[in-house]
């Protein structure tokens, strides 16, 4: 198995972010704000497009899935410095 590469959170979120606005399913706002790594998996948070209520929007799930798509896809290539 390859080793992961070492980079800062600032770098991860820049590539991140750019592969939201890449994605078919961006949504204006969408963005990743914040990383952390959790048993060797990249957890990305951002606004979730909630009510004021806190309650979630059809926009909630559509973040909730780019994170999870970011998470398996950059896991692989990435480790946190």
């Amino acid at each position: 198995m390859s080793q992961k590469q070492p980079i800062s959170e600032v770098d991860l979120l820049l590539i991140a972010n750019q592969l939201i606005q890449e994605h078919e399913n961006y949504l204006d706002g969408m963005r990743a704000t914040s990383v952390e790594e959790k048993d060797d998996v990249l957890v990305f948070k951002g606004e979730y497009f909630l009510t004021d209520q806190g309650l979630p929007t059809e926009k909630t799930t559509a973040v909730f899935n780019m994170f999870k798509y970011l998470a398996h896809h950059l896991s692989k290539e990435f480790t946190v410095k």
